[in-house]
């Protein structure tokens, strides 16, 4: 099974942003050692816990302190930002890092109404060009404006000598479509939905367009897993990002992951308890065994290419080793 790591560069309480960016680095370098075949890190503005957002600056400096495992961004949020920039930046980190960069490219705003007006002039009106913004920064990739295209007179150098892998990442018909059309990758976010995403996957499939990009199509699914020796240690362990779930919902948490005993010490109103049931139903947690069965229902039901694991702890030791079990227990005789 082909297993990457998407991470969302969490903050504990009681722990520094610096801190909670330094466990992002520790976490690669332990997906490179156990085999996992790329790392993602999210975008995120002003969202309480999450600490980075800018994904390009993180891949540079763990490009600079891992050798294999591939990089890139899960996802750029390109309504925030112009295509030429985009194709500037990652083309310098695919120059540095030869054949190991992904560009993965999303359309959500990635925080609040506020931090989005911040960035983005008119979100909308740039989330309603997405497919231009799109078809535009591919172009960039591979330099091939027509001659009479103003765009056609700049490069986004540094040109590398292997391109950035674009991705569309989404979880609705639109990326599908989008991806399709222009014969590229697709990341479905399942840990972000509560629908089955299987006739989006289908249309995708079914649309694809082969070109240069992709001769074939080519789909993640992202799923939230959280796995330890036991089903009630990964339970218990689980806690933590799920009340801090409960706590966003109500506009609190900005401290960040509580540890177990705060979690554990949280009072829950009965809609809450609800909450929290639902939120177990999304995620698969539990041993080692229990885990690889459950990835190889769900690669088979999506049909997918590859699965990408988010995995939320209080501490950076319990995620490592959720990694590593499932590493283990699904790479030691990778199909």
């Amino acid at each position: 099974m082909k297993l990457s790591i998407l991470d969302q560069s969490p903050a504990s309480s009681g722990k520094t942003a610096q801190q909670a960016l330094h466990d992002s680095l520790s976490l690669a370098q332990a997906g490179e050692k156990l085999g996992y075949t790329r790392y993602w890190i999210a975008e995120h503005h002003d969202f309480p816990g999450l600490t980075c957002p800018a994904p390009e600056v993180m891949l540079g400096y763990i490009g600079g302190q891992t050798e294999t495992i591939r990089l890139g961004s899960g996802a750029v949020l390109l309504p925030h930002y112009k295509p030429y920039k985009v194709a500037e930046t990652y083309n310098l980190l695919a120059a540095l890092f030869p054949g190991r960069i992904d560009v993965g490219i999303g359309r959500a705003p990635g925080g609040s109404a506020e931090a989005t007006m911040a960035l983005s002039d008119n979100y909308l009106e740039q989330v309603r060009k997405m497919p231009e913004s799109v078809d535009t920064l591919l172009h960039f990739f591979k330099n091939d404006f027509p001659s009479d295209d103003m765009f056609s007179k700049i490069t986004p150098s540094p040109v590398p000598d292997i391109l950035p892998e674009p991705w569309i990442l989404g979880t609705s018909k639109k990326s599908a479509i989008l991806a399709a059309k222009h014969g590229l990758s697709y990341a479905f976010g399942q840990f972000m939905s509560e629908q089955d995403v299987t006739d989006i996957i289908d249309q995708y499939k079914s649309e694809f367009r082969a070109n240069n990009w992709s001769p074939v199509p080519n789909t993640i699914a992202a799923v939230s897993v959280l796995c330890a020796e036991t089903k009630e240690e990964a339970e218990d362990l689980a806690l933590p990002n799920q009340i801090w779930k409960i706590q966003l919902a109500k506009g609190e948490g900005r401290k960040g992951i509580p540890s177990l005993a705060e979690a554990k010490h949280y009072s829950l109103t009965p809609e809450e308890k609800e909450m929290l049931n639902s939120m177990k139903k999304r995620s698969i947690i539990g041993s080692p065994s229990y885990v690889k069965r459950r990835l190889e229902e769900l690669r088979e039901h999506y049909q997918a290419d590859e699965m990408m694991i988010v995995t939320i702890t209080h501490d950076i030791k319990d995620r490592v080793r959720s990694y590593e079990l499932i590493a283990n227990e699904c790479l030691a005789c990778s199909t």
